[in-house]
């Protein structure tokens, strides 16, 4: 039976791969990825290496871009995870962090300061990686704080957790402030 055609787990494994070369982010089977700018470079990037020699040195180049581009966007989100949980939002930081095609924003006049406060974290905290360009993923989720009433200590939350560092200057995690 394991030899034979008729095995119903035989292309389990290439599902699996196939499933991982279209997992931009990390949700397996999220067919709303490639909806914004930030989801299509790493799209168009996948396409490219695809097209390329695996023996070649720019396949190889552009593999270790796309792992680094999905390692620094699982870290961020980590981050965002991190800092919703220690506001209470345990059982809820998921669905929080969770953005699709259909997400929409709660209310229209939020949309300017979703902006400002997200503009903020960048400048005033580490909770982007320094070269992070910012998606338009986490506008929703600082629209989704806002209407909780939570982003203004989601912002002190992340000044505390991710402080801004002069650039150069490395934070491990047995630097970092206490968590309130």
């Amino acid at each position: 039976p394991l030899c034979s055609n008729n095995n119903p787990y035989a292309s389990f494994g290439a599902t699996l791969a196939r499933d991982e070369e279209q997992n931009l982010w990390s949700t397996p089977h999220d067919v709303t990825h490639t909806e914004a700018d930030d989801d299509r470079v790493l799209y168009n990037m996948i396409v490219v290496r695809n097209q390329l020699d695996k023996d070649s040195e720019e396949w190889q180049k552009l593999n270790y871009d796309i792992y680094t581009l999905r390692q620094t966007r699982k870290e961020v989100r980590s981050r965002w995870k991190h800092i919703l949980e220690d506001l209470g939002f345990q059982k809820e930081a998921d669905s929080l962090l969770s953005v699709t095609k259909l997400s929409t924003i709660s209310d229209s006049q939020n949309m300017g300061k979703a902006r400002d406060i997200l503009l903020k974290l960048s400048e005033e905290t580490n909770i982007f990686p320094t070269s992070w360009e910012l998606s338009e993923r986490y506008l929703f989720v600082v629209d989704r704080l806002i209407a909780l009433d939570a982003a203004d200590e989601f912002f002190k939350m992340a000044s505390v957790v991710y402080p801004k560092r002069p650039s150069g200057e490395r934070v491990d995690d047995s630097q970092k402030a206490p968590q309130c």
